[in-house]
């Protein structure tokens, strides 16, 4: 979040703009006027739609703008519906845990306010399908009851740093992205769900401080590349009878099952994906016992981390998956149970990025086929035929659909405007506006535009970029440039939409601010995003150095003034490059910065640059740590990191200031005591203003 800054008299942090000066808090101002629609679900009927207004649920109809009913009125945190849509399932008390994962206090209660049923301290609560039912978890254990009821333990075997059940492991909640690993079939007969044994996971501990005399350690199970993973099972749990039975999952163990469910027929399947994560198999699962693998994708370097969207079933026999090894561009296919693959729906040097809705004629989905830089809404229908677009502005949209596509919600917003917010027939027909950001757009017209540009490295590759100059930018000056990155695998920093962070105040005290997406990240195809397979922070590196030496060429630069900044993968990148650019750089800023990556987590390293054990140069040739001593004495680094980093773990940054003080080295620090990797809760605020008087004192 921006906030007002307040620093040293000697620096006056404002926004330059051609009509006047805005300071930094006014900038959060701006960004306070982008305007959406919040708490937005589709309801089963496709008629009508609810949001949050307040603490209001309002249902809404999509055709009919007066007719609107207030659901519910009270403390809520997040709300989700019964499968019925009599009840409303409402947190409260949120507590988290990881990124992901949180513990809260949970009401059910009837549409109109009657309580059934009250939950405490749990977590991944989920009503079955026939709404009669509601599962849980609790201290490592699963389990399920009736509405109002007494539950019953599913599990009793789980504890602390050994066993989960139904929930997912820190590896799995941070790069699949999910937490609740189970699933209720579609006759709320049964429930499917993995258990993780993670006994022989190794513990990291990280200090917590929390004000208290005797700080303590936080243990947990955190699997850095190389290391044993959990050993995940698939259950399956018989309610009624209370009856358990393992799923085979294969005879490998050193494997992840990333996503479980049913198919509309009620019948189980579940994901595979080996321990070098180069082949993805979706295995189907008969009431008689068989199995049947349905779909089976391979790579020489690594299938893409599947996403629970990868693969979505239409009924019982046909399923479309999203798949880039096919043709070196992620697109839409139609496969069938019994038959294998039906067709491609979608194809071309473009990428879908996303399925919004599937109808009986139709698919709906986002793709960049206009650019890379934007995304858009198309349809076809199941023969690959009849496709269209259904978006008309330059930018970048966001889709909330009703159910069967009758009407969408799109959200737009671009480099130069705040979102619009539409309602629209299936058609793409315009209906009404929802939400729209004319005053944030309006006071965007007299602030520093984003322009793009192609970039073409020293080595010939082109590369999409953008600059961000001040208003009263003059040819003729030299101005300092501040390079922004990330360059992880598969990112995208160089974008058409709506983004405004620190950099953007500097922009206001005469700096130029350019991005530029290197080789290895995404959008581009799978040969661009995958050639940095096996050798992470090599040619995202020469990239940017490229990038910067092309800056430092220009008329209008000033070449003893070029600084770079990162967080997280970018902040590994910062490093890379001040170290490696022999003076280039005069200022690098690295926040949680990764700095040998045989410190970081199994899923996300070993799928980017193989396993440690078969591939140590990939690990230690462009570690930071190892290159220490090339930190020119003119490059002023400042490192900064949060001692609760369970992501990217402050080991990370005391392992490379030891390297920089074997080399005798001088560097600055900031260390946030009890802060996540997002510096959460309290020092998102102190973070940037340090960055920017650390630029504007250094650059």
């Amino acid at each position: 979040m921006i906030r007002k800054i307040t620093l040293a008299a000697a620096l006056t942090l404002t926004v330059a703009t051609a009509s006047s000066q805005r300071t930094y808090d006014e900038l959060r101002e701006i960004s306070s006027l982008n305007r959406g629609v919040y708490g937005l679900q589709s309801m089963r009927d496709g008629e009508h739609y609810t949001v949050r207004r307040g603490n209001s649920i309002v249902k809404q109809s999509y055709a009919d703008p007066e007719a609107a009913d207030t659901l519910y009125t009270g403390a809520f945190g997040g709300y989700a519906f019964s499968p019925d849509e009599e009840m409303l399932l409402l947190s409260a008390n949120s507590r988290p845990v990881y990124r992901h994962s949180f513990y809260a206090d949970y009401d059910i209660v009837r549409v109109g306010g009657e309580r059934v049923a009250s939950l405490k301290n749990v977590r991944d609560v989920t009503i079955s399908p026939d709404s009669r039912l509601v599962a849980y978890a609790r201290d490592n254990d699963l389990y399920v009851g009736p509405l109002g009821g007494e539950a019953r333990a599913v599990t009793d075997d789980g504890e602390w740093n050994k066993v989960i059940n139904g929930t997912a492991d820190w590896v799995y909640e941070e790069e699949y992205g999910f937490t609740k690993a189970y699933a209720f079939s579609p006759d709320s007969k049964r429930i499917a769900y993995l258990r993780f044994d993670e006994s022989e996971v190794p513990t990291f501990q990280m200090m917590r401080f929390d004000r208290k005399l005797y700080n303590e350690p936080y243990s947990f199970k955190y699997p850095k590349a190389g290391d044993p993973n959990s050993k995940v099972e698939l259950w399956l749990y018989d309610i009624a009878s209370g009856a358990k039975s393992r799923v085979d999952t294969g005879s490998e163990s050193d494997q992840y099952i990333p996503f479980i469910g049913w198919t509309p027929d009620g019948d189980l399947y579940f994901y595979r994906v080996n321990r070098k994560q180069n082949r993805f198999e979706v295995v189907l699962c008969r009431d008689n016992g068989t199995q049947k693998v349905i779909y089976d994708e391979t790579s020489p370097t690594y299938v893409e981390r599947p996403e629970r969207g990868t693969v979505r079933f239409i009924d019982g026999d046909r399923f479309l998956v999203m798949n880039e090894t096919t043709t070196g561009w992620n697109h839409i296919y139609l496969h069938s149970v019994a038959k294998g693959l039906v067709r491609p729906l979608t194809s071309g040097e473009w990428q879908v990025t996303g399925i919004a809705e599937v109808t009986d004629d139709a698919v709906y989905y986002l793709s960049t086929e206009r650019s890379p830089l934007r995304r858009d809404l198309y349809a076809v229908d199941f023969k690959g035929k009849r496709k269209r677009r259904l978006t008309d502005r330059d930018g970048t949209y966001s889709i909330a659909p009703s159910k069967g596509m009758k009407y969408y919600i799109s959200t737009f917003s671009s480099a130069t405007e705040g979102n619009t917010v539409e309602l629209r027939g299936g058609d793409g027909r315009f209906i009404r506006t929802l939400a729209e950001s004319e005053k944030m757009t309006e006071r965007m017209k007299s602030l520093p535009r984003r322009e793009f540009f192609t970039f073409v490295s020293e080595r010939g590759d082109s590369l999409n970029a953008y600059i961000i100059k001040p208003t009263d930018f003059d040819p003729a000056e030299k101005y300092p440039v501040l390079l922004t990155q990330y360059s992880g695998p598969g990112s995208q920093s160089v974008a058409d939409r709506l983004s405004f962070d620190w950099e953007n105040v500097l922009v206001g005290n005469g700096y130029i601010v350019v991005c530029c997406d290197g080789r290895g990240t995404g959008f581009m195809g799978e040969r661009f995003k995958k050639q940095t397979y096996g050798n992470l922070g090599a040619l995202e590196v020469e990239d940017q150095i490229s990038f910067a030496r092309y800056m430092a060429s220009q008329p209008y630069v000033d070449p003893d003034r070029i600084g770079i900044y990162g967080w997280s993968y970018g902040g590994f990148m910062a490093l890379g490059c001040a170290l490696k650019g022999d003076g280039l750089f005069k200022m690098a800023i690295a926040v949680a910065p990764v700095t040998s990556w045989r410190y970081y987590d199994t899923i996300y390293t070993e799928i980017y640059n193989d396993l440690p054990q078969d591939n140590p140069a990939g690990y230690d040739d462009n570690s930071p740590i190892n290159f220490a001593d090339r930190l020119s004495d003119r490059t002023r680094l400042l490192i900064m990191h949060g001692t609760a980093d369970d992501n990217v773990h402050v080991q990370n940054t005391m392992e490379m200031c030891n390297a920089l003080n074997r080399a005798r080295k001088q560097y600055d620090m900031m260390i946030y005591p009890d802060q996540n990797h997002s510096m959460y809760p309290s020092d998102g605020y102190n973070i940037r203003n340090k960055m920017i008087r650390y630029t504007l004192e250094n650059l």
